[in-house]
């Protein structure tokens, strides 16, 4: 029995959709493509989350046949502390994905409406917003980490946080953008993907900042 690819393989294939996936959301990629194809802009983000989707499986397929050489496994009261965060990961994802509008986020209400895709949504904070700026991505982030790890698992969960670090950074540009001081104050009260607990919004602050 073969062992199995080279956790780098794993890592480069993880490159490429990363490097994909970010290509398809640049402001200049969209830019083109609306110069090009007006008519089906509204189609676009659709078409992103569809690619995106689609372009994973064979990272998940490079995934299956990396060698997976175990590295740590939680034990004891460990075990049940790890089962525990990933339970409230999952139960945060849930909670938090009422904060926002998912067939907007999915593309089909721009689909539906036949409108140019473009974040048309207004500046917003879920409960989760007032303790990190990207609740999604670090509820995954904690989901990832507290699984048992292997060489192929280690690789992803390695992959995916970086990604998260510079994707979110990239994705705060456009934001920054968008809102301007608004979400620059935003910025300077609530930390990105580690929640502290002496740096979070109160919800007078928050309030001030929704109506400011």
């Amino acid at each position: 029995m073969s062992p199995g690819l080279s956790p780098l393989w794993l890592a480069l294939a993880w490159l490429a959709y990363a490097a994909l996936h970010s290509l398809l959301a640049a402001p200049g990629i969209k830019a083109a493509c609306a110069r090009r194809w007006p008519h089906w802009m509204p189609a676009y983000r659709l078409g992103f989350n569809l690619i995106a989707l689609l372009s994973l499986l064979p990272v998940l397929g490079v995934a299956a046949l990396t060698e997976r050489t175990p590295l740590w496994q939680w034990h004891g009261f460990l075990q049940y502390l790890a089962w525990g965060l990933s339970l409230a990961a999952l139960i945060g994802l849930r909670y938090s994905s009422r904060a926002y509008d998912l067939r907007e986020f999915l593309g089909l209400t721009q689909w539906r409406l036949r409108r140019s895709d473009g974040d048309h949504a207004a500046f917003s904070l879920s409960p989760l917003h007032h303790l990190v700026r990207h609740p999604w991505y670090a509820l995954c982030l904690l989901l990832i980490w507290t699984q048992n790890m292997d060489s192929a698992r280690l690789t992803s969960a390695l992959a995916i946080t970086l990604y998260f670090i510079i994707g979110s950074r990239l994705e705060e540009r456009q934001l920054l953008m968008r809102h301007g001081d608004r979400y620059r104050r935003y910025q300077a009260a609530v930390p990105a993907l580690l929640p502290r607990p002496w740096r979070y919004l109160s919800r007078e602050k928050a309030r001030q900042l929704l109506a400011s």
